[in-house]
């Protein structure tokens, strides 16, 4: 009975200690303001942090007369946590990468970073190495900073709140009818293809003049944003607006208002040369367009890129390469 009387006591005590040890570390911490933006605003989507990053600028403020000294990790996970909220308050979960970091056993290796009265420590992290975005939707995201590492988690401080949303990956929603074979009505869904069968299937499809199947692995979003003025516009109006412009551009395509070296109907076409890597590659074909009095011989470099196993066409340039 007097050990166990003595081992609560003990613990007691501990926990008392930890107690004014974290109140009175906190207590250095009391005149630091911590502020999150993005870094470079642009349009998001599902998928994985390297397809696709949310790079979030954070911001460590010292408002207070003495001299502020905090702990900052050289591995910024082990320094600051992010957390995603629905509109309806539900939390999203951590990325396997952050878990599996912090259930490892390793060394931390950090910096002390000393900041006097009005200074600031900035540096830019990807959200989504930290939170899994899997559905397009609208949140609500914070940051937790830990001045003195996440081992000692007891003392953090929490950011602003930002917005944000989260579109419908590009080869859903740049389409505003689904494609299907016009043979047996089965509904076209883009398929995990290399990239030069990617520009192949293309092709052939204008050839044909499929155009459902021709705008299936193209990234119309980005395309109708090669133009600056269109860009400027379409990232400032609303989701209906952004839609009818998508819709408009597809349809000048389609009547060679617009882009008419891309909508051109080659004669015939060899894919020369392809090169990629995990989620950007470029695709260069060399393509014959036969006109009355002449033939056109012309270099295509589709510029091509991944998201969650897809190939899309986002980007492209072309050489004339001379006529006979």
């Amino acid at each position: 009975m007097k050990k166990k009387l003595g081992l609560i006591i003990s613990f007691l005590f501990v926990f008392g200690q930890m107690a004014l040890f974290a109140q009175s570390t906190a207590e250095n911490f009391k005149d630091v303001s911590v502020s999150i933006k993005y870094f470079d605003r642009t349009v998001y989507y599902p998928g994985s942090a390297d397809e696709n990053p949310v790079f979030v600028q954070v911001s460590i403020r010292n408002n207070g007369a003495k001299t502020l000294r905090f702990k900052l990790a050289d591995d910024r996970m082990f320094s600051v946590d992010f957390n995603a909220y629905t509109v309806k308050n539900t939390m999203l979960g951590q990325t396997e990468k952050i878990v599996r970091k912090r259930t490892t056993n390793q060394t931390v290796y950090f910096r002390e970073i000393s900041l006097e009265n009005g200074e600031e420590y900035s540096f830019v992290e990807n959200l989504k190495d930290y939170i899994e975005i899997k559905e397009p939707s609208v949140y609500y995201i914070e940051l937790l900073f830990y001045p003195e590492l996440y081992k000692s988690k007891y003392i953090s401080l929490t950011s602003n709140r930002l917005s944000l949303e989260v579109r419908p990956s590009p080869s859903a929603a740049s389409s505003s009818v689904l494609p299907v074979k016009a043979s047996t009505a089965e509904l076209l869904v883009p398929e995990e293809i290399s990239p030069d069968k990617v520009v192949e299937q293309t092709i052939i499809a204008r050839q044909k003049s499929l155009w459902d199947q021709y705008f299936l692995y193209m990234d119309v979003e980005a395309m109708l944003q090669r133009n600056a003025a269109a860009k400027r516009k379409y990232t400032s109006v609303s989701a209906d607006e952004r839609a009818r412009m998508l819709k408009s551009y597809k349809s000048d395509l389609m009547q060679s208002r617009i882009d008419n070296d891309i909508v051109a109907v080659p004669e015939r076409f060899e894919i020369e040369k392809t090169v990629y890597t995990k989620t950007e590659g470029t695709v260069t074909v060399t393509e014959w367009f036969k006109y009355p009095n002449f033939h056109e011989k012309k270099s295509y470099v589709y510029k091509v890129r991944q998201r969650e196993g897809i190939w899309q066409i986002y980007d492209y340039t072309v050489t004339n390469l001379g006529t006979e």
